[in-house]
């Protein structure tokens, strides 16, 4: 058994989990003795108690309790990908070189496990997204379950800081589709409520929902955070339904849906935040359309753009629509050829 230790994260490990940073120093911990040690407060960062999955930065000092001396934990067999799984996720892959993959998630498909979840999510596939390298591929943002378009993975441990800061620092450019109930006012704006979780929620985030709050009452809503979405109307049917394109200029949890729903024009299918109504009662649109339309949420992550940590070069990776959405656009009669890539640019 060793001693308390204290270690400086140095500049080659920062921006990374606690527990993953642990676990590469200290091989024979399990994941459960590292969660054991933040919950009696055992370990700690910079003097002050944290969860297993916080995110260090280099410069910061880790205190490590006594650790058990001896070898790794021999490692827990994990079931193999399906050859069936291991062939949708291989056909989801829009673009890939050395250093980046990029897959067009379907809808339906969680990015990471969680309460509810279960075993197939986008993370529990990537044993079939190596293409010959010794790791897996990592997840840098992730999209909701029912949300489909583009997704990066960083193939090593490097690139994935480096893409991870630049998602932090609002470097990358994305943009969202969607089909929206009645048609927004006006047709190009931004939305500037803030977001706070709904209380009453399942422990694992199950049921998660968020309650927007007024700019001016963020600073005294406890728990709420600003949120920052930018929007335009590229189409619409009469005053029913609307195509919009949107920028998420913050990231919060289910930002587009719940803005789109306060604003009175949630997005389709979006039972959570819009209801199962079709109808407009005063208080804004139903989220159905009703019909030969899809029930299912029509939320699709079109664009990403960034700099590639490497190159340095601007890539730009659109995703085509998910069958259900390409079916409504063209029982809508809308194209995606009729619009601008990025509607947003001409107004900047």
């Amino acid at each position: 058994m060793s001693g308390v230790q204290t270690i400086r994260v140095g500049l080659e490990d920062g921006d990374q989990r606690l527990d993953r940073w642990l676990k590469k120093r200290f091989p024979q911990l399990t994941q459960g003795a590292v969660e054991k040690m933040c919950r009696t407060g055992q370990l700690r960062v910079d003097g002050g108690r944290v969860k297993a999955n916080a995110r260090i930065e280099a410069g910061q000092e880790i205190r490590v309790p006594p650790v058990p001396t001896g070898n790794a934990p021999a490692p827990v067999a994990k079931p193999r990908v399906k050859q069936s799984d291991a062939e949708m996720i291989q056909s989801c892959v829009l673009w890939r070189d050395e250093h980046i993959i990029a897959l067009n998630k379907p809808p339906g498909l969680p990015s990471q496990g969680g309460s509810g979840q279960g075993d197939r999510h986008v993370d529990g596939l990537t044993e079939a997204l190596m293409f010959g390298y010794k790791d897996r591929p990592k997840l840098v943002h992730r999209l909701d379950k029912d949300t489909s378009g583009v997704l990066l993975l960083a193939r090593t441990d490097r690139i994935a800081r480096a893409l991870s800061e630049a998602f932090r620092h609002r470097l990358t450019r994305k943009i969202y589709w969607a089909a929206v109930a009645g048609v927004p006012h006006p047709r190009m704006g931004s939305i500037k409520y803030g977001l706070v979780k709904a209380p009453g929620r399942g422990r694992g985030g199950e049921g998660e929902k968020m309650i927007a709050v007024h700019p001016g009452e963020v600073a005294t809503t406890e728990g709420a955070k600003r949120a920052h979405t930018d929007y335009a109307v590229l189409d619409a049917l009469g005053g029913r339904v609307s195509w919009a394109a949107m920028v998420p200029i913050t990231g919060r949890t289910h930002q587009l849906r719940a803005h789109m729903a306060e604003l009175g024009h949630p997005i389709i299918g979006d039972g959570k935040y819009g209801g199962s109504g079709q109808e407009n009662l005063g208080d804004g649109w139903g989220a159905q359309l009703g019909g030969e339309i899809s029930p299912k949420l029509h939320l699709h992550a079109r664009l990403i753009r960034f700099e590639h940590p490497i190159t340095k070069k601007l890539i730009t990776i659109t995703a085509p629509l998910p069958e259900h959405m390409a079916r409504t656009w063209q029982t809508l009669g809308w194209s995606e050829q009729d619009v601008p890539e990025d509607p947003f640019a001409e107004a900047q």
